[in-house]
């Protein structure tokens, strides 16, 4: 990820580019309604919904949904009036495309902006901004030369001293997904054992928990997204569990040893195979492509933009760079529901 550089332009494929957006946008005032179901929060989205309707004159209309998207999506069938669905995590937005309730979307702007990893088949979905499941430790009892890697946690040597949510969380089963895709079934069931050998506790609560306890004494250890330590650090009652750990990236330096890269997940967006209102649609996907939409999405929940050359959030430069893993987002998704067999097997959560 951070390895990866801006694209420059050539002065005529800038001149296509800037046509094609050009385009999309009358097609898009042909239109002046959106509707966008959201499993993002209000504080992630309201700011570009204003920018996207100061630029395009296009009334967006927007549900927060916490639970339940891909029911309600079935339930309303073509009579749904979504056009756009924002939602985080591959497993989520591959679900959708599985149902059938996503429609492919073609943008050449959108191929130039987003690397082709982030994109769903057959461009039924694509990623907007990317987060870092990582390790966090506590800074007063753990040095970070003493990490390695996600295969590293399953040594005896961290007995009692890690703490973890839910395994069938979708934020740990990618991880297990991704796993399974680089080692197999069997050798990630035994990983998977290990670790589950490892906890200092039955898991429970959400990331921040996990770090909670990490302040409190109880572990030593725990997986997280990257965003949430700058999250704590806004939270005054919060910002003591910040101080208490640091970040390690797993698997990082030579390939060899297990150097593959840090496992990564997305925020994303797709048409809704129901819209009534497609070039408007495209239009608001091409918007959060871009340099400005990239640069506020990613900053506001302190994620890294998908679009290379725009800059980090400095909270987020300062947890360093890093290799992300390579790995394809579908092969993820492919491997999902094994992930949650496997879970099951080895009654990780009991």
């Amino acid at each position: 990820m951070g390895t990866i550089t801006g694209m420059k332009l050539s002065s005529p494929a800038a001149l296509v580019l800037s046509g094609l957006a050009f385009l999309t946008a009358i097609g898009a005032a042909a239109s002046t309604e959106l509707n966008v179901y959201s499993y993002r929060q209000e504080y992630l989205v309201q700011p570009l919904i204003e920018r996207f309707t100061e630029r395009q004159g296009v009334t967006v209309n927007i549900v927060y949904i916490k639970e339940g998207l891909l029911e309600r999506l079935k339930a309303e069938g073509a009579n749904s009036p979504a056009d756009v669905v924002l939602t985080a995590d591959v497993a989520r937005l591959d679900a959708l495309a599985e149902a059938g309730l996503l429609r492919a979307v073609s943008s050449p702007l959108l191929d130039h902006d987003i690397p082709t990893q982030y994109h769903g088949p057959d461009g039924l979905w694509f990623g907007l901004t990317t987060r870092a499941r990582v390790v966090y430790y506590a800074r007063a009892r753990i040095e970070p030369g003493e990490l390695s890697t996600y295969e590293d946690l399953a040594d005896p040597r961290w007995r009692g001293r890690i703490c973890m949510r839910s395994a069938h969380h979708i934020y740990n089963r990618g991880l297990i997904a991704a796993m399974i895709a680089h080692h197999g079934e069997a050798t990630t069931e035994t990983w998977l054992r290990g670790v589950k050998a490892n906890l200092a506790r039955r898991p429970q609560g959400n990331d921040r928990a996990q770090i909670k306890a990490i302040t409190e004494g109880l572990c030593d250890l725990s997986i997280g997204n990257t965003y949430y330590m700058g999250l704590m650090k806004q939270d005054e009652e919060q910002r003591h569990w910040a101080e208490a750990v640091a970040i390690f990236f797993p698997n990082q330096g030579d390939p060899d040893r297990g150097g593959r890269g840090t496992h990564i997940n997305i925020s994303g967006v797709a048409v809704a195979k129901s819209t009534k209102h497609l070039a408007a649609a495209v239009a608001f996907i091409e918007f959060l492509s871009g340099d400005e939409a990239q640069r506020t999405y990613a900053e506001l929940n302190l994620e890294y933009p998908v679009k290379a050359g725009v800059p980090w959030h400095p909270e987020v430069e300062s947890w360093g760079r890093f290799e992300a893993d390579r790995l394809g987002l579908d092969a993820i998704a492919t491997y999902g529901p094994a992930a949650t067999m496997l879970v099951d097997r080895v009654g990780f959560d009991d």
